[in-house]
């Protein structure tokens, strides 16, 4: 059992700390956009890099963010093979909760596209299409990430990728409790839209 709990633990600590790293943060400091915990909403996700007004550094943000959810799933994969779901997890919780930020990070949209395209890319794809394709027509970043991890899990149930279900449900559910405000501004009609002021 101890050979079996060595690799599951390697793959858990080593997904954490990629997912962990606060590419926002490092870049909006890096490229003098001030810290990024004192803007906006606080948050170190892209959406809130573009309220500095920086776009570049908001689109390497989301990129990255994408990047390190997949890299572990596709590092799980090549090295223990069927840990997959695990890294997925484990690289998201990294995200939201880094323990560099003492637990305070972002909200796991972008990361959750990254593990679910690594993990299958008729997954990714479809959570690829339902995110930009709600955030182009109602231009409501949130409303865009939530409609995609909830389309995530029946993307894979559909394609044929069953098996990781579970894990994306898991994922939806931590991403929505994350939002609690945001879908609370979104039953009130306040949230705001990309572009919009105050």
């Amino acid at each position: 059992m101890s050979f079996a709990f060595a690799p599951t633990s390697a793959v858990i600590a080593a997904a954490y700390l990629l997912g962990s790293v606060p590419f926002g943060l490092l870049l909006t400091r890096l490229f003098g956009a001030g810290d990024l915990r004192s803007i906006g909403s606080g948050n170190i996700g892209a959406t809130n890099v573009l309220r500095t007004g920086r776009k570049g550094l908001a689109a390497a943000t989301l990129l990255l963010d994408l990047a390190k959810g997949a890299a572990a799933v596709l590092l799980a994969r090549a090295l223990f093979p069927g840990t997959e779901a695990l890294a997925a997890l484990a690289a998201v919780i990294g995200h939201c909760f880094p323990v560099w930020l003492r637990f305070n990070g972002g909200k796991g949209v972008a990361t959750t596209m990254g593990v679910s395209l690594a993990l299958a890319w008729p997954i990714g794809l479809a959570y690829a299409v339902v995110w930009i394709g709600v955030l182009a027509v109602t231009r409501i970043s949130s409303l865009g990430g939530l409609c995609a991890v909830i389309a995530a899990p029946i993307a894979a149930l559909l394609t044929g990728h069953g098996s990781y279900a579970p894990v994306l449900v898991l994922l939806a559910l931590l991403v929505l409790w994350l939002h609690r405000a945001n879908i609370a501004r979104l039953r009130a009609g306040t949230e705001p839209r990309i572009g919009q002021k105050g």
